[in-house]
């Protein structure tokens, strides 16, 4: 080999992301890659504990069957063609999280763990790990989803409340607004007390959709169709009274589309986020990211605590309805490409490319400019 062509191979593998977390040994990036390395011609886990490999040897695969096609046999240290032990783990907490959404009464910590064939405490333990919430917290925010449809199926509040598999409404009702965002019983009448001001502009993405109830900013949607915005937030609220923004609302509009056309730039917006406890958390986390830089769903499991968590930080992040105020469109894959973004992944390359840049968008003033929208 030539020096010009192994001092590329060395460069390209620095260069790549997978690398930093073969040298950490990263225990998040363990399932999502393989690499194999050339002088032994084996393939390894991220995790793997053997003496690491020169960089200008090594290879990256998406997964075992891609390191065989390519001639390499799996490594006898850390078996990367076996089930991982963290997949165990998460394939237990998946079957117990399926349990708690369907059971009728909250099972004991003790129940669980004699489920799952592990100790109490290693079960906490690991709950918490994998979805970011302990065993109680994930049945109640479950509940809270329960309740949430049988709202619009019973008689009563109470009713409904009961039939979520609540032993008792004092308790639900401590959380109500946090979780729900109003209370029961307007949640039940579709949001019918709840008046949520609107309007729809125009900035260098498309359309964009900014809702705000009497808590803050709730809703920054973007898209190509204005109508197909309006529609999703009377999905949401069906029977809330949605009023088309005055001219103090159109400033506020402007300063969302200015943070849009400047996504690097700090703000000070009100804002009204409703989610889960674990939602929170993620979203927290994502403020948290410095303009301009990126970080990966395993990363911010790690942040937050919950290094097992990654599918369940990349939920939080799809359920994000607050565009570039809530900044989930700077996580990326582990090796660095973009994953998917719930407004499409070219606004996500575009943010993050102005951000790098600290430029705003080209040709782009931040001022919102009134679409006409009839709601039905």
């Amino acid at each position: 080999m030539t020096t010009s062509r192994l001092q590329a191979r060395i460069a390209a593998t620095l260069a790549d992301p997978r690398w930093a977390a073969v040298l950490a040994r990263d225990s998040a990036a363990d399932g999502v890659f393989v690499y194999s390395v050339l002088t032994t011609g084996v393939y390894c886990r991220p995790t793997c504990p053997s003496r690491r490999p020169k960089p200008e040897n090594v290879l990256f695969h998406a997964n075992p069957a891609e390191a065989e096609a390519a001639g390499f046999r799996p490594c006898r240290r850390c078996a990367p063609d076996a089930r991982s032990l963290a997949t165990q783990h998460v394939l237990t907490i998946t079957e117990l999280c399926r349990h708690l959404e369907t059971a009728e009464q909250l099972p004991t910590l003790a129940a669980l763990a004699e489920r799952a064939g592990i100790s109490a405490h290693h079960l906490h333990r690991l709950f918490k790990e994998v979805t970011g919430l302990t065993p109680r917290a994930y049945a109640a925010a479950q509940r809270a989803r329960r309740v949430r449809q049988e709202l619009q199926a019973s008689t009563t509040v109470t009713a409904a409340i009961y039939g979520a598999g609540y032993n008792s409404s004092g308790r639900f009702y401590d959380e109500a607004g946090r979780i729900l965002g109003m209370t029961p019983s307007d949640l039940r009448a579709g949001g019918a007390n709840v008046v949520i001001r609107f309007a729809i502009g125009e900035c260098s993405l498309g359309s964009i959709l900014v809702a705000q109830s009497a808590r803050g900013v709730c809703a920054i949607l973007l898209g190509d169709d204005p109508q197909a915005l309006a529609r999703d937030l009377q999905d949401r609220f069906p029977a809330a009274g949605l009023i088309g923004g005055d001219t103090a609302f159109e400033q506020l509009v402007a300063r969302v589309v200015g943070l849009v056309e400047m996504p690097g730039r700090a703000h000070d917006l009100p804002l009204d986020i409703r989610g889960t406890a674990f939602q929170q958390r993620v979203w927290q986390a994502l403020r948290d990211i410095p303009a301009g830089q990126t970080t990966s769903y395993g990363e911010i499991a790690q942040r937050i605590g919950s290094p097992g968590a990654v599918r369940a930080v990349a939920g939080a992040c799809a359920a994000n309805s607050l565009a570039v105020a809530i900044p989930c469109h700077r996580v990326v894959r582990l090796d660095g490409s973009l994953a998917g973004y719930r407004w499409g992944v070219e606004r996500k390359r575009m943010l993050l490319a102005r951000e790098a840049a600290g430029q705003p968008g080209a040709g782009s003033e931040p001022v919102a400019e009134r679409c006409a929208i009839d709601l039905p």
